[in-house]
């Protein structure tokens, strides 16, 4: 799905960044990529490769997408970008410092993270593992190996989280943000995507399936979300490491939130206008919104030199109760008998907004 027909869906223009600073910022550099062959991470290392940076490594579980991905990047660039994929998840710490120390990147996208939100109600320890242990690994990697500038994906959904995704991703915030005051040479910092138009398992793709069927569900007619494409995303990250000065949350303005049953109103207008397709309405899977937000009350926000790019100032925590609540957490994942009731309620302890 190419961004003008998911633009037309979203009913809006494509958001123009200037993207001063990031072949500065790219240019020459070793960058290191984790979940590099997702939706977002390969759009990442395909935004970064316009730049030429000096390599591009790509971190990923899954093997076929970072094969594919380092091809294309190959037969685009040649030997202009030297390339190299690892076969592994954040999660095993001995591994991942192995990659650092041979690699020594100097920027740090990480991207690597379990996003489905109904999928995480089920396997909390789960998303603790691979979002919050898993980002404190690289986090920690990053400063120990002298990464100049590490930049954490995260997600509207940590704002006042209702669901597990939504308060690891808040956790893994807090985190960087805690480091960042304390980092000798890292610069830290974290981006809030809103809903990327067309990644894996969002509602477009699973839509245009539904289509086949002449029937689409939507949770609620008044369910709606705030969307952006995968080049903004990109582009957003980007320009973020570009203009940071560690523990910024940086927020794109995408405009006004658009209705679930909108984008299927006009799937069904440009997809199928001589079938009939019918909207049925169902209800909020389990951890859903109706509403998203990008900012908690108390981060307010801070313009920067560009005006589509905001910033979220650092909310204040005792960092030594945060760590202690982290440590009960993480004893509690790695048990043999854990409860997923005690894990939703050790996260609440770790972080107040938490609305389960």
């Amino acid at each position: 799905m190419d961004d003008k027909y998911l633009l037309e869906l979203i009913g809006r223009e494509p958001i123009e960044l200037k993207d001063c600073g990031i072949e500065d910022f790219i240019k020459g550099k070793k960058i290191l990529v984790t979940g590099g062959g997702g939706f977002i991470g390969s759009q990442l290392c395909r935004t970064a490769a316009e730049y030429f940076p000096k390599k591009i490594t790509i971190l990923d579980i899954y093997e076929n997408n970072a094969y594919m991905l380092q091809q294309e990047l190959m037969m685009k660039y040649g030997d202009k970008i030297d390339s190299e994929i690892y076969i592994t998840t954040v999660c095993d710490r001995a591994v991942l410092e192995k990659i650092f120390e041979k690699e020594k990147p100097d920027i740090v996208i990480h991207a690597a993270a379990h996003k489905h939100v109904p999928l995480m109600e089920k396997v909390p320890a789960e998303a603790v593992k691979n979002n919050v242990l898993g980002t404190i690994n690289v986090v920690e990697l990053s400063e120990k190996y002298f990464v100049k500038n590490f930049i954490l994906i995260s997600t509207d959904k940590a704002v006042n989280p209702s669901n597990v995704m939504g308060i690891t991703k808040r956790i893994c915030e807090m985190i960087v943000q805690n480091k960042a005051k304390n980092a000798s040479t890292t610069q830290f910092s974290a981006v809030r995507f809103g809903n990327v138009a067309g990644s894996s398992g969002s509602v477009i793709p699973l839509f245009r399936e539904q289509m086949k069927t002449g029937k689409i569900t939507v949770s609620h007619p008044d369910m709606d979300r705030y969307f952006m494409t995968a080049s903004e995303a990109a582009q957003l990250v980007l320009l973020a490491g570009s203009m940071t000065e560690g523990g910024e949350i940086f927020v794109l303005n995408m405009g006004e939130p658009v209705k679930i049953a909108d984008i299927a109103k006009k799937m069904i207008e440009l997809g199928h206008p001589e079938n009939e397709v019918e909207i049925v309405y169902t209800e909020p899977r389990p951890g859903e919104k109706l509403k998203e937000e990008f900012l908690l009350a108390e981060e307010g926000l801070k313009k920067t030199l560009n005006d589509k790019i905001f910033i979220g100032s650092p909310i204040d925590f005792d960092e030594k109760l945060f760590n202690r609540n982290l440590a009960e957490l993480f004893n509690e994942v790695n048990s043999k008998n854990f409860s997923n009731e005690k894990i939703l309620a050790l996260l609440k302890k770790a972080v107040s907004q938490y609305n389960y």
